[in-house]
């Protein structure tokens, strides 16, 4: 019996003496589940390099045709060994190899009604789903409630950003995932609105690691979840939406054909955070929904609605921001709302064409409303449904539009999240890439929708735009980014902000903190396959020349990506690699220069560009030669940047 266990142990699975007592071990055996089944309640606890990251956690489902969270008994636990690879060409890496261990756990309850739970262990990280069976001649449920929990240790600190109750803010338009984090926040604080919190959650698990705790493979088949209110003693549940949400419209507890299973639930875990910021697990564990109808295109894109606002939606206005595009070398150009009232659906064509006579093409605004929000922009009524959607979309394929950003949707019930995926499917039947703002969070979406190109789902730069207090606090919820909302998808920012004040003439508005670098490091910090950069045609003869090459240049999808130092809140430096180009890209939120000693063993015996600023905030351009195995000093002065690249 020693031996056998031990064998087990070694390909990292551990049962215990007790059947329903189990160890799932990640294949570098760094990572640990123990499963176990207490008064009938299953249970998993979390351990990383033998220290404790989640304490037993409840699992299991309550559902309208059985509860599947309490009285229930162990049947089996089937283990097998799951590899694959893929590429993806709109994630933070485009080769990815996944290798995890699998559990699936078989329960029933008294009326002996099963539950299937899967559990896979990777290195850093953990997903775990529920599947229901048909029950006799029971084909589908509710899911009244989910009992899935994360317990963690009371020393447990959070980064966390609150749901937003139903049908408030702007026009009636939240939730829209744009609130503010809070950094290093005690365990169980209740959250602003007392709804709960969006996913994801990083949480600080003192010295024993880093938790992010997120969703993954939500389509039309579910909603999308949270995190609930935390507990004192630290358990946090996921959550449905508010009844609420979307005007009320449709249920907020979602339903299955049986059989069926939910989404993933996954944990990303180490004892830094290069593991949250490299993570892959939204796109590991699910697997793409069709097939792309063409060869979609990503690149750089100029919209004039970020700092000349809602009256330069109009035929001359974009005629320049076209010409901005085509100066910059920028695949796209994005046409903001109020087109169809602005300049005319009868004037669009002309448009569109010149965009295209200047190697420009173009992405194009819509309200996604139909009766969920008051949102007065224009185009509307148009992506509500499928007969308008369908007649819009063939429209605009037959004129070359090759992109939409869809705004303004409000919550993740079901009937939402089916919008979200029928917006998607019939624009990949036209070629139409898709954009989502005022939005929620992409769960594994750009693996599952070919045509799905990012979501705003955060407080982006146009709140730049709206209030000093962004601008103050620019920095700061910059350098959380990269650690909790982008680790999981694209995020459609709209950075580099370069006017000096935020207003078309550069004068007046809101007034910017961060320097020029640190403004086009975001170009690169903040990952989004498509890219709609704030800057403004005045930037062409108002900015250093090398700041507006450097944008010219940069690209956005990338094939790499290595975490190299930070903190949330306070700094944080990365790699991206494009090709055989690699950019290193750092930002300081603190008040006091940082001076770092790094190691960037993928710029060593290379020239490299430095861009970086002066100490009265100027941007300066330097060349250097680093030399194999040396560390590399890098300072970065207060709400500024540095960026190195071998380009």
């Amino acid at each position: 019996m020693k031996k056998i266990l031990i064998a087990l142990l070694l390909i990292g699975f551990l049962p215990y003496t007790q059947a329903q007592n189990s160890v799932i071990k990640s294949p570098d055996q760094n990572l640990s589940v123990e499963l176990s089944l207490k008064n009938g309640i299953p249970n998993y606890a979390v351990t990383y390099k033998g220290k404790q990251i989640l304490e037993d956690s409840p699992l299991g489902l309550k559902t309208n045709v059985g509860d599947f969270s309490k009285d229930l008994s162990f049947v089996d636990i089937k283990l097998s060994d799951i590899e694959k690879s893929y590429t993806q060409n709109r994630i933070k890496k485009s080769d990815i190899h996944y290798v995890a261990k699998e559990a699936v756990c078989t329960y029933e309850n008294t009326q002996k009604q099963k539950i299937f739970i899967t559990i896979r262990v990777s290195n850093n990280n953990i997903a775990l789903k529920y599947a229901l069976p048909q029950f006799g001649e029971t084909a589908c449920c509710i899911i009244e409630k989910e009992a899935t929990g994360f317990k963690f240790p009371q020393f447990t600190t959070t980064f966390l950003t609150p749901q937003a109750t139903p049908m408030i803010g702007w026009k009636r338009t939240k939730p829209s995932y744009e609130e503010e984090y809070v950094a290093d926040e005690p365990i169980g604080t209740p959250s602003k609105y007392g709804v709960g919190y969006t996913f994801p959650g990083l949480f600080h698990v003192g010295d024993n690691g880093w938790a992010l705790v997120s969703e993954t493979g939500v389509s039309s088949l579910y909603c999308g979840s949270k995190l609930s209110e935390g507990t004192k003693d630290g358990l946090y549940t996921v959550a449905f939406p508010e009844e609420g949400e979307n005007n009320g419209i449709g249920n907020a507890q979602p339903a299955i054909a049986l059989p069926g299973e939910t989404p993933w639930r996954t944990i990303t875990v180490g004892d830094n955070l290069k593991p949250i910021v490299e993570t892959t697990i939204p796109f590991d564990v699910v697997e793409p929904l069709y097939e792309p109808s063409t060869d979609y295109k990503f690149g750089r894109s100029t919209w004039s609605w970020i700092m000349w606002q809602d009256n330069s939606v109009n035929y001359d206005d974009q005629i320049k921001y076209i010409d901005l595009a085509a100066a910059m070398g920028y695949e796209y150009v994005l046409i903001d709302g109020l087109w169809d009232k602005q300049i005319g659906y009868d004037r669009m064509p002309s448009l569109f064409k010149y965009a295209q006579s200047k190697g420009v093409d173009v992405f194009l605004w819509y309200n996604s409303n139909g009766y969920w929000n008051d949102a007065p922009q224009g185009a509307k009524q148009k992506m509500s449904n499928s007969v308008a959607r369908k007649k819009e979309m063939k429209w605009l394929q037959s004129l070359g539009v090759k992109g939409l950003k869809v705004d303004f949707f409000g919550g993740d019930k079901q009937e939402t999240m089916k919008l979200y995926e029928d917006i998607l499917s019939d624009a990949n039947e036209y070629g139409l890439m898709i954009i989502f703002h005022g939005c929620t969070l992409p769960r594994g979406w750009e693996r599952m929708y070919p045509n799905y190109v990012g979501s705003e789902a955060v407080l982006a730069s146009e709140n730049l735009i709206f209030t000093q207090h962004a601008n103050d606090t620019e920095a700061y919820n910059a350098s959380l980014h990269p650690f909790i909302r982008n680790a999981v998808g694209a995020m459609e920012f709209g950075p580099v902000l370069l006017n000096k004040r935020h207003n078309k003439t550069n004068d007046g508005g809101q007034t910017r903190k961060t320097t020029d670098i640190f403004q086009i490091a975001t170009a690169v910090l903040f990952q989004s396959p498509v890219q709609m950069f704030a800057i403004a045609p005045n930037n062409l003869t108002d900015c250093a020349d090398f700041v507006i090459d450097f944008m010219k240049k940069v690209p956005t999808t990338w094939d790499e990506t290595v975490f190299i130092d930070g903190y949330p809140g306070k700094y944080c430096v990365l790699a991206r690699r494009h090709n055989n180009e690699w950019y290193v890209v750092g930002i300081n939120a603190q008040k006091e220069p940082l001076k770092l000693k790094v190691n960037l063993p993928m710029l060593t015996s290379s020239k490299v560009a430095i861009y970086s600023d002066t100490k009265d905030r100027k941007p300066q351009l330097e060349e250097k030669s680093i030399k194999n195995n040396k560390e590399v000093s890098l300072l970065i002065q207060p709400e500024g940047g540095i960026i190195l690249t071998n380009k």
